[in-house]
């Protein structure tokens, strides 16, 4: 059968309607608050969205699906020869020294093998005060190491941070700017924004804070100034998890990877960063993405590439089925097991498969 023919146009479309009815029926009971979907596989494109999503434009915290796109943003000052992957990181941040940070690399930055630890120990803390970014800094560069650099594997936020806080020393603008010249602009994501940035505060969707990640407050009342809703987390817009994007706009990202046309980064930087960086025995990561298996795809795929999100958010890649499948909500990804994003990408995969 034809893949363009309308008999395999028809099939894939019911395929797709029943991913999007999982998300449609958990928002019909009240489980989700808002949600959409996105999927473009070869030259066809399916979107819905449910609930408080009036249009597949609508706009989600996408937690830590910001990783991949903050790095996208570091990456384009590497091309530019302005550092190498092995270079230290106490080559740009002098004061990042002793209990052997001086080991560390950018490339144990953007792999999640650093030992820096995912958050900071003073992390709500500083959230509750409402501390700058430049604070998170401080506590990243002076926290106690987890393990020796390389070692092993362990997700990272801080180690974003500080990647981030290298592309600020090294461009000389916020990294909220360079991000919008380096990956949103050239990708014409105009419905993105590290951090609230130009996007209205009425066009973002709520984030549903109960049963939330513990960093978050778990949708604790007494961190309602500082939890994922708050006014100053939007505009903070941390590099490991601040960014706000519709479901269309990821999709425009991950295409960057899939069919690199070199809109933001060159072809061959654009392939380094989802290839495996981490040594064998070490779990797969790519420069900021998730790879192969961890990916989301029902498990299958080793050439996947993707990320997921606290806030209740997934995106994932497959060049073998030349597929893209976004999946954004406000259900917290931690509240629900089976949680509707899963189920829906699940039913995305097997139908592309």
């Amino acid at each position: 059968m034809a893949l363009g023919s309308p008999l395999f146009a028809a099939v894939r479309a019911g395929d797709m309607e029943a991913a999007a009815d999982v998300l449609t029926k958990a928002a019909a009971g009240g489980q989700v608050h808002a949600a959409s979907i996105y999927v473009r596989q070869a030259d066809r494109v399916f979107a819905r969205s449910c609930g408080a999503a009036t249009t597949s434009d609508a706009i989600f915290l996408l937690a830590s699906i910001s990783k991949p796109i903050s790095v996208a943003a570091v990456m384009s000052l590497h091309e530019n020869g302005e550092f190498v992957l092995d270079d230290p990181v106490k080559k740009f941040i002098p004061e990042f020294s002793g209990e052997g940070r001086e080991r560390i690399t950018m490339r144990q930055l953007l792999t999640h093998v650093s030992g820096l630890p995912d958050q900071l120990p003073q992390n709500a803390s500083l959230r509750a005060r409402h501390a700058p970014l430049s604070e998170f800094v401080k506590g990243a560069i002076r926290t106690p190491l987890l393990f020796a650099p390389g070692r092993r594997y362990s997700y990272s936020s801080m180690a974003i941070l500080l990647a981030s806080d290298i592309a600020r020393r090294i461009s000389g603008t916020s990294f909220h700017s360079w991000v919008e010249e380096a990956v949103y602009k050239p990708l014409k994501m105009t419905r993105s924004a590290m951090g609230q940035g130009r996007l209205k505060r009425k066009e973002l969707m709520d984030c549903q804070v109960e049963k939330a990640a513990p960093e978050s407050g778990s949708g604790d009342p007494t961190t309602k100034t500082w939890d994922w809703n708050s006014p100053y987390w939007r505009k903070l817009g941390v590099p490991w998890g601040g960014a706000h994007g519709s479901a269309p706009d990821v999709a425009r990202f991950l295409d960057e990877f899939l069919h690199p046309a070199g809109k933001a980064l060159k072809p061959e930087t654009a392939r380094l960063m989802i290839a495996n960086h981490n040594s064998p025995g070490i779990r797969p990561r790519g420069l900021g993405f998730d790879l192969g298996v961890r990916a989301l795809a029902s498990g299958r795929g080793e050439k996947n590439f993707g990320h997921t999100g606290s806030t209740g958010t997934l995106c994932w890649a497959d060049p073998t089925t030349d597929t893209v499948c976004v999946v954004l909500t406000t259900l917290p990804a931690r509240a629900v097991n089976p949680h509707p994003r899963d189920l829906a990408s699940d039913r995305v995969a097997e139908a592309v498969r």
